[in-house]
């Protein structure tokens, strides 16, 4: 999973010069605040990671990140975000990376390409 690797390695990002790591996902705020507490994340302000909500799924949309893919359904995958990370630096985004592959459109067969080892690598970490 994501987020411990990101927890494992909080201090060699902010070596790296990371200020904040965003999780956010199409959800509410108290699922975040719970998926967060799950994850042993505080919520502290001075924390590294920080979890959002994107009910409404508008931060999505405007990235592209929609996950369009029909089916199964059964999966819930209708209204999900692609699994994808984002680098940005003064508002400008370097990198972008999409776990998505054929047969794996959510990307949680195969999401090495936005763990904390592969940012750190994009990085020169």
């Amino acid at each position: 999973m994501q987020i411990p690797g990101y927890l494992e390695q909080q201090f060699a990002l902010e070596d790296a010069g990371v200020d904040e790591v965003l999780v956010y996902c199409v959800n509410d705020g108290a699922v975040m605040k719970a998926w967060a507490a799950d994850q042993k994340v505080s919520d502290d302000h001075a924390s590294l990671i920080k979890f959002m909500g994107d009910p409404a799924g508008d931060l999505t949309a405007a990235l592209g990140m929609q996950l369009t893919d029909p089916g199964p359904a059964g999966v819930g995958i209708i209204g999900r975000c692609k699994r994808f990370v984002l680098l940005v630096e003064d508002g400008v985004v370097r990198h972008v990376a999409v776990a998505e592959q054929e047969g794996d459109p959510a990307g949680d067969n195969f999401p090495e390409v936005t763990c904390a080892p592969a940012m750190l690598e994009v990085l020169g970490a």
